[in-house]
């Protein structure tokens, strides 16, 4: 065998070799973490509770917050609804002889929605008024002739009775007379008007619908959980589909569940002059609940636990860091409020996702410039 041959071997037996060793380091270095990896495993040590060992010291930023009072909301999606509806029916039969309104139109209590025709009830009235006539002049006939002695105390008596008959018959025709005009009951618009000119209604037929809608109901259903957090006269504000925001109290509040869903019905009573809003519209009720202590602050500094539970971050003494879980209670413009906090604490800010419970940090405290 020549000599470069022998040269060539010796070259290689060497790099093959040094790249063993290499790799059986490297080998060891893996097995080792994971060996360590794994007895801490067995050992039921959390990676998000638990210091790592030697682990390098992480630098974060940190901003300190305090609770302020916070007034919870409920929300309830409803829809706008008329304060009442009537369906006005006539309470006698006859002819209807004039209409005062029509489909849209605005009344006031009292004003006439139809008319009758009352040619043959005045002719009853008039028959019943002659008939009084007749009856006191019998009663007092009879009157006359009793203390004459000439009459007994049951023909007096008959006489009496007779004449209280006709008059009683005058204040029936008199009521019938004013039954004959359908009045508005309150104040209100018409919806729909049914009886026409010329119509024949019979007693308990509908004559018109009208609404009262000033003020005006936005109802809707709340659930089982939340219904204790309301009271009636509590405040409330609606916004509606079509853009309009209004403020009222809570009128009703349902001692009954429905039985499909397990809600109760609620009512918010607004203003409503003018009839600007209208009724069935649908609506977002935001009604006003028990004040708690909460922080607001931005969303971005909330993290998840390695078991996947949303909270925050925070730097406790010695520079350890503390995981709290949080409850969102409304997300604004502003920012998010949170409770689960304590009333004073100091948030990781930036850096929150790279460090767990339990790790010591270095802790700066968060400015605008530090940004720049």
């Amino acid at each position: 065998m020549n000599r470069s041959v022998i040269i060539a071997i010796v070259i290689a037996v060497v790099v093959t070799g040094w790249i063993v060793s290499g790799q059986l380091d490297s080998f060891t270095d893996e097995s080792g973490s994971d060996a360590n990896a794994a007895t801490q495993e067995g050992a039921g040590v959390s990676t998000e509770n638990a210091p790592a060992a030697k682990k390098h010291i992480t630098s974060v930023r940190v901003r300190s917050f305090t609770a302020k009072p916070r007034q919870q909301e409920v929300i309830v999606h409803g829809k706008t609804e008329a304060f009442r509806v009537v369906d006005l029916k006539a309470e006698i039969s006859g002819t209807v002889e004039k209409v005062h309104v029509n489909d849209g139109d605005r009344v006031k209590a009292g004003n006439p929605i139809v008319s009758f025709d009352v040619r043959d009830n005045q002719a009853k009235l008039l028959e019943a008024e002659a008939l009084i006539r007749q009856r006191t002049i019998e009663q007092k006939a009879a009157q006359s002739l009793n203390k004459k002695g000439y009459s007994s105390d049951t023909t007096l008596a008959s006489a009496n009775a007779q004449l209280d008959s006709a008059k009683a018959q005058v204040m029936a025709m008199k009521i019938h007379l004013q039954d004959l005009v359908i009045k508005a009951p309150f104040d209100g618009y018409i919806e729909e008007r049914v009886a026409e000119i010329g119509d024949y209604i019979k007693e308990g037929n509908p004559i018109a619908t009208i609404i009262e809608s000033d003020p005006l109901l936005v109802t809707g259903q709340i659930s089982e959980l939340q219904v204790n957090n309301i009271k009636v006269g509590g405040e409330g504000t609606a916004t509606l589909v079509t853009g309009e925001k209004v403020s009222g109290k809570i009128k009703f509040i349902s001692n009954r569940a429905d039985p499909a869903t397990r809600t109760f019905r609620v009512e918010l009573e607004v203003p409503n002059k003018g009839y600007k809003l209208r009724n069935g519209v649908t609506a977002e009720i935001v009604f006003k609940s028990n004040t708690v202590m909460a922080h607001l602050l931005s969303p971005a500094f909330l993290t998840l636990n390695d078991d996947g539970v949303l909270g925050l971050r925070a730097v406790g003494n010695d520079d350890i860091v503390i995981f709290y879980p949080i409850r969102i209670l409304s997300d604004t413009v502003a920012g998010i409020w949170v409770d689960g906090l304590p009333e004073t604490v100091t948030l990781i800010v930036v850096g929150q996702d790279f460090v767990r419970a339990g790790d010591r940090v270095k802790a700066d405290i968060y400015t605008a410039e530090a940004d720049k």
